[in-house]
């Protein structure tokens, strides 16, 4: 039998997964212990599904803090369905929601939203090249808005929010895709937290959603019924056919994550990554960081090089050398790791050993 051989994936997602929650992915796919069948094959009405999909959830509780008085929702159309399913239930005809454009996805969460009402962008860096987030004094909040909206790590800029903005009374809407779980989160700033699980959470093909219960129950009549958040509340999320498959990976990565010391524990390990991988990349000048110092993602790390043949060349011999998915969004250019919790911190310091051996020999 020939010798595993895995090589570090730094995409921005689909991510790497913990290898434990793969072993024992593996060993259940043919037959689920005490089930005789598939993981693949169980019904989602089942006992074991339903099982499966509540300690889940339990998990999620447990390790985020999350209140009694919020729903876990798992449900499928990634973060970009959820750019059109929240202004669809909480911005009523008459009010106003606000935005802050910190980056591309931002950008398209406020472009969704227009389509339903009425949007204002109360803070934005596009200006800077979405290079930084804003401070608090450059945010012009709307009174009485129906909800304010931040994206909390901008996957393709590489940066994030330290922590949420101070917004008043309104709901505090978070798009967390690429930082969900990366460390403690205060589940109870926010009015609803929603985040796809191909990067820290799981696979593609589940969306995770926190909401706060008196935000469930406001769609207007005239919302599609797989678009209302009170339908998926109330049948437990079970309403059609979730991603059976992609739930019960999410659960084996919520008890890996409890196994790394649950969130404050996964928070020190991303840290570290992080900061050995800033280290190099301020070490000496060859590479340059794209993000301002004071915002910079944990979890995407973005640079440059002195010019695109020589990046194109950095991306040509790090993959050759086992370290794939380096190269930048095509709307920036220019190379991105992306770190998220699974990955592991002997993947950093391969890549630290390879770009300390490309600029000895292309410096």
């Amino acid at each position: 039998m020939p010798t595993l051989t895995r090589i570090f994936n730094f995409s921005a997602g689909p991510a790497m997964l913990p290898l434990p929650v793969l072993e024992q992915a593996q060993r259940d796919l043919v037959s689920l212990p005490g089930v005789g069948m598939s993981v693949m094959e169980i019904s989602h009405r089942s006992k074991t599904f339903e099982n499966l999909l509540d300690t889940a959830i339990a998990d999620i509780r447990a390790l985020a803090g999350v209140p009694s008085h919020y729903r876990i929702l798992m449900l499928q159309g990634g973060a970009t369905l959820q750019f059109s399913m929240v202004p669809m239930n909480l911005l009523a005809p008459g009010t106003t929601a606000d935005y802050v454009d910190t980056g591309s996805w931002a950008d398209k969460a406020i472009k969704e939203a227009r389509k339903v009402g009425a949007v204002n962008v109360v803070g934005s860096t596009k200006a800077d090249g979405y290079t930084r987030i804003p401070a608090a004094q450059e945010l012009t909040l709307t009174p009485g808005a129906a909800y304010v909206h931040i994206t909390s790590n901008n996957t393709i800029e590489g940066t994030e929010w330290k922590a949420p903005p101070e917004v008043g009374p309104a709901p505090l809407v978070v798009d967390a895709s690429s930082d969900i779980f990366s460390g403690p989160i205060d589940v109870g700033r926010f009015g609803l937290i929603y985040a796809g699980a191909q990067k820290n959470l799981g696979p593609s093909g589940v969306t995770l959603v926190i909401i706060r219960e008196d935000l469930v129950g406001r769609a207007p009549a005239s919302v599609p019924i797989m678009l209302d958040y009170k339908i998926h509340a109330d049948n437990n999320s079970l309403y059609n056919t979730p991603n059976t498959f992609g739930v019960y990976i999410l659960g084996l990565t919520m008890t890996w994550l409890r196994s790394q010391g649950g969130l404050e524990g996964i928070a020190r390990i991303n840290q570290r990554k992080a900061g050995t991988l800033y280290a190099e990349i301020d070490r000496t000048g060859f590479y340059r960081g794209t993000a301002r110092k004071d915002s910079r993602s944990l979890m995407n790390v973005t640079f440059r090089l002195r010019d695109e043949p020589l990046e194109a060349l950095f991306e040509k011999e790090a993959t050759a050398a086992g370290l794939d998915g380096l190269k930048g969004h095509r709307s920036v250019g220019g190379m991105r790791a992306s770190i998220y919790n699974a990955f592991p911190e002997e993947g950093v310091d391969a890549l630290v050993q390879f770009m300390r051996e490309f600029e000895r020999r292309r410096g």
